[in-house]
């Protein structure tokens, strides 16, 4: 049964930086592409960025492009979202999921996702 679990959510004053880390289990994650999805307060949810399972080809949502950077380390079975001048805006509960793009905007089925990680952009 696969597993996700995110960590590294925090308060953050905006133009700050954060890393998240997703830890997978239960599934082969060096053969999984994997994503960042997130949703704010009262929203629906918006994918953020994806990679392929080898990590060498990421695409990013617009809103999040020249920001964030998504990578991961196979041998570790971890994904990470690396957030650099973070707005306002990026203020949501981020999940890691399976999968390299997600255009519902509702969140991922929970077998396929984390429980999620708080990040807070705000002064």
């Amino acid at each position: 049964q696969a597993e996700l679990v995110e960590s590294g959510g925090d308060l953050v004053q905006p133009g700050g930086s954060l890393r998240l880390s997703c830890v997978a289990s239960g599934f082969t994650f060096s053969i999984t592409g994997m994503m960042w999805v997130r949703q704010a307060p009262g929203k629906g949810v918006e994918w953020v960025s994806g990679i392929n399972s080898d990590g060498d080809h990421a695409v990013y949502a617009a809103s999040v492009h020249g920001r964030f950077t998504i990578s991961r380390d196979n041998a570790k079975n971890t994904l990470y979202l690396e957030m650099n001048g973070l707005k306002t805006e990026d203020t949501a509960v981020y999940y890691c999921a399976v999968g390299r793009q997600w255009i519902r905007d509702t969140l991922p089925d929970r077998q396929y996702r984390g429980q999620g990680t708080q990040v807070t952009v705000s002064s």
